[in-house]
This record gives structure tokens, sequence and C-alpha cells, in this order.
């Protein structure tokens, strides 16, 4: 048994593509590329693929991780060879490299995800990263959410380790996030853009995921 895992790129193209077809995709992929995966066991065997942290629809990415089992060795070049061959526009693979069976589960070490927001606003390069510390030094953030079970409430800031202004242009910037994304909670970018008193984020792109060192 053999253990890759590959960080990939998602572009605009497939960025409204959900996370089951996501699994699809790659599915069929790696079938057309003869790639040896290897399979659970049980009454229902399917392919062992995981992802890091699933994307959510509308948002793109320059760090999506993933990790596969395989039945037989395989070259990180050559997979990533022959597997892009196999790719739609929109989904690039970036790094290829072999890690030990033994290691605990990809979703398990996640802990941080760092997003680039672009919104849109009146204020000025001051105000904006004014709004941003104001929110950073509040200790508890109560937020409520809707979701389809019903309204969810919890503490936002407990969900958002750092905020910074990337950029600044007339009429919109680029605010950076980190975020909390493990078992205990994860944020979302467009949750804290509501809570800075934004709009609607203009575009959402996802561009590192942060793993447990230890």
């Amino acid at each position: 048994m053999y253990r890759l895992r590959i960080r990939f790129k998602r572009g605009p193209e497939i960025k409204f593509i959900s996370h089951l077809d996501i699994i699809r995709l790659w599915q069929r992929a790696f079938r057309r590329a003869g790639i040896p995966l290897a399979y659970s066991e049980g009454f229902n065997p399917h392919t062992r693929i995981s992802l890091a942290a699933p994307l959510a629809l509308g948002v793109t990415s320059e760090a999506e991780l993933m990790d596969i089992f395989t039945t037989k060795g395989v070259s990180p070049h050559v997979f990533k060879d022959s597997v892009s061959r196999q790719l739609p526009p929109g989904m690039e693979i970036l790094q290829v490299y072999l890690i030990a069976t033994t290691l605990p589960s990809l979703q398990s070490r996640i802990r941080n995800a760092e997003y680039r927001v672009e919104v849109e606003t009146g204020k000025d390069e001051k105000e904006v990263e004014a709004v941003l510390a104001s929110l950073l030094s509040k200790e508890h953030l109560l937020w409520q959410h809707q979701r389809d079970t019903g309204i969810r409430s919890y503490d936002l800031r407990a969900l958002i380790d750092d905020l910074w202004l990337t950029s600044w242009h007339s009429g919109y910037c680029t605010i950076g996030m980190r975020l909390r994304c493990d078992s205990g909670g994860s944020g979302r970018p467009e949750q804290v853009v509501k809570a800075l008193g934004f709009s609607q984020p203009r575009s959402i792109h996802r561009s590192r995921l942060i793993l447990e060192t230890s």
C-alpha cells in the first residue's frame, strides 16, 4: 500500500462544482490515467481518496490537499503527468509527493485556512484597517447563522485567528483572513465579511491550508 499527497488548484471554471462532484471528477481522472487506486474493505468498498477540507461553492483555491492510497508504487512525476492530462480546465495539480501510510488522516491534521477576500467599500485604507482591528480586539462575537437545519448560534470571534488588509483600491479592497478549520469548527469568510460590515464578497480565494506540525 502506498500513499500520495496532492496539492492542487481550483480555478473559476469549476468553482461551482460540489464537493461530491469533485470527488467523482478525480475518480474518473485516476481511472482514465490508469492509477492503481486502493479500495476500502467491507460490504461497500470505495476508493481511498480524502480531501483536507471541502471547499464551499463559489470559492477558488490554490491550496487544496488530497491524499490517495494506491496498491502499487507510482512515481510522483509520472502521476502528475498522466493525471493532469485527464483534468478539465480550472483543475491543476501543483505538487505530488509520497508520504508514510501510518501518518494520521489529512482531515485530522488541518488547523487553519487562509483566504483572500475581495469586497466593495467606500472606506479609505486607514478606515478599513481600523474595522479589522476593532473586530480583532473583541474577546467574543456572538453570531447566528441560518442553516437548513435551523439557526445555529456560535462565537464567531473564536474562529478568527487573524485579519489583515492585503491591498486597497478606490471602491474595493482585499482582506486576508486566517480562520480556524478543524473538528471543533470552521470559520466562513462570508460570515466574517458580514461581521465587518461589508457587503457580500466579490470573490473568495483560499490561499493556504495549515496543518498541525507536531
